[in-house]
């Protein structure tokens, strides 16, 4: 149950980033680029923490540190 509302949340919350998206393609270059920095900040964030989640920690290299 969960599952079925986090993909009909996922879906309704692309949904609004695509038509926001639209709008803003029609304005100033100002506009596109800070929307395009906000974007690219927004997946950077999202692929490092699925990245801490998904990969162990290396305890060789934190080991040899110390």
């Amino acid at each position: 149950m969960f599952l079925k509302f986090s993909l009909k949340a996922l879906f309704i919350i692309v949904e609004i980033f695509l038509g926001i998206y639209s709008l803003i393609m029609s304005d100033s270059l100002l506009v596109k680029f800070a929307f395009f920095v906000l974007t690219a900040g927004i997946i950077a964030f999202i692929v490092v923490k699925f990245i801490h989640k998904v990969l162990p920690v290396d305890n060789d290299y934190l080991n040899s540190e110390n």
